[in-house]
């Protein structure tokens, strides 16, 4: 998945030992994601599936589950997220991300966590609430200022951004939308699974693939346009947006 994680675990009623084995475990499967998934590794199985080298059949059961969950993130957007329509063969690097981190955050619920973030590159997993209370705040990046926000959400469960900023391009347009693509897009809601797919979609689709995410049940979307535009869902809570654009 080529990223960093980090983890931030507020849980006093657990042993400083217990945590950290937690966070180990949650690591140690973050680790095997990334040696199943990914397409630098040539001889990860997704690079094999890729090659036609491997069937699915004899893959790790985790490709099928998240290949399922593409087809299902690509029937939900639109088609404006399709994992299938990669340069090189279906890739799951859109959703497999957010889908990794979430499954970290369930390792640490079931050993007693009550309260914790997963950041895996930006797409952030979160459970229960931070010690100060409410909601969790959750700092967005301004595509062209990279010493500033250009807001702050409050996330219950999770977040992912998607844009050309970081990484430069890189986003594939599966439909072949004419016109500039946004500056970037963010979408929150209770899996980050989807949510990080559903945000690549919105940052190659614009307004219209917005749109489709805003019709979604429990899903919300933020949308920083190329021209510097903004619109986002009602749900979004934006705490704090910049002036300065």
């Amino acid at each position: 998945m080529g990223t960093v994680v980090t983890f931030h675990v507020e849980a006093s009623h657990l042993s400083e030992a217990n945590v950290r084995e937690a966070i180990a475990e949650a690591s140690k499967m973050m680790h095997r994601h990334d040696d199943i998934f990914s397409t630098w590794k040539q001889e990860s199985p997704m690079s094999l599936l890729r090659r036609g080298e491997l069937s699915l059949d004899d893959a790790p059961s985790e490709i099928a589950e998240v290949l399922a969950l593409c087809a299902e993130a690509r029937s939900l957007s639109g088609g404006w997220f399709d994992a299938s329509s990669m340069p090189g063969g279906i890739d799951p690097t859109g959703l497999v991300k957010g889908w990794s981190a979430e499954n970290a955050l369930g390792l640490l619920k079931d050993a007693g966590v009550t309260s914790a973030m997963v950041n895996a590159g930006g797409d952030i997993a979160c459970l229960g609430s931070p010690s100060t209370g409410g909601r969790w705040k959750i700092g967005i990046r301004h595509p062209w200022r990279a010493d500033a926000l250009a807001c702050v959400l409050e996330v219950n469960d999770a977040v992912a951004t998607s844009g050309e900023y970081e990484r430069g391009r890189h986003l594939i347009d599966p439909i072949g939308r004419l016109g500039r693509q946004p500056a970037a897009a963010t979408v929150t809601g209770p899996s980050l699974a989807f949510a990080d797919a559903f945000a690549t979609a919105v940052a190659v689709g614009g307004d219209e693939a917005f749109a489709i995410v805003a019709s979604l049940d429990r899903y919300d979307a933020y949308l920083i346009r190329a021209d510097g535009s903004e619109e986002s869902t009602e749900g979004i809570c934006l705490v704090n947006a910049s002036a300065d654009k």
